[in-house]
């Protein structure tokens, strides 16, 4: 009989089930994020209604699921799958991503609802050529397998090349990615999950989310791997 072993990406001991990547021990000792705003994503008092930050300006999604603040062992694992070309943790990652939003689902089916179609954050052709992968995408192909949902991998699209968010000050980056996206897909009266791997200040999701609902979106989810717990 054919058997296939493999190691926990964490602690490095076998794997009763190979395919989740993280063993059960491990899984149990992730750290937990604080307690977040259901919408910004951001530390607040309460995880099922809105923080006061969304109260008085509330951002264009209408929720957001994290797995971790940016902090070890996600950052690690991303780096891997980012940097490394270790695309088997494309499945791992997703996995963790999945169970997070179904306890998010669990906590607030009012606020956190099941998506008709998932979308990707998409990388400039030159960047995608660079990596020869779009991370996200990896991702999302199992979340909308095991959702049974629609996923549409090219229905976004970077328009426009601009400098990578993270060298920028906050205030650059509200202005650095405006109008650098376009949607082909007819979105209307449809319900959206976006994901990404890492939102820190939020602007490229608030642009996106722009075109989304300029093409008829009624509820847009964002769902990442790594939350930077900053109020940029």
């Amino acid at each position: 009989m054919l058997t296939i072993s493999a190691s926990c990406w964490l602690c490095q001991q076998p794997l009763y089930h190979y395919h989740h990547g993280i063993c059960c021990y491990c899984q149990r000792h992730l750290p937990a994020p604080p307690v977040c705003c259901p919408r910004c994503g951001l530390p607040a008092g309460n995880a099922t209604l809105p923080c006061g930050r969304c109260l008085y300006r509330p951002p264009r999604w209408h929720s957001l699921v994290f797995v971790s603040d940016y902090r070890p062992p996600f950052t690690t694992l991303l780096k891997q799958f980012k940097f490394r070309g270790r695309i088997e943790l494309g499945q791992v990652l997703a996995r963790q991503m999945l169970l997070r939003w179904l306890n998010a689902y669990r906590l607030a089916p009012e606020q956190v609802k099941k998506p008709d179609v998932l979308l990707t954050v998409p990388l400039h052709r030159r960047q995608r050529w660079r990596r020869g992968f779009n991370q996200t995408e990896l991702m999302a192909q199992h979340l909308a397998r095991w959702l049974r949902c629609r996923y549409h991998p090219h229905a976004l699209t970077r328009v426009r090349h601009t400098p990578l968010q993270q060298h920028l000050c906050a205030s650059k980056r509200r202005y650095n990615l405006r109008r650098a996206f376009s949607c082909d897909q007819d979105l209307s009266g449809l319900r959206v999950a976006l994901v990404d791997d890492v939102v820190t200040t939020g602007n490229t999701m608030t642009e996106i989310c722009r075109v989304l609902l300029a093409q008829g979106a009624v509820h847009i989810q964002v769902w990442c791997l790594c939350r930077t717990l900053l109020d940029a």
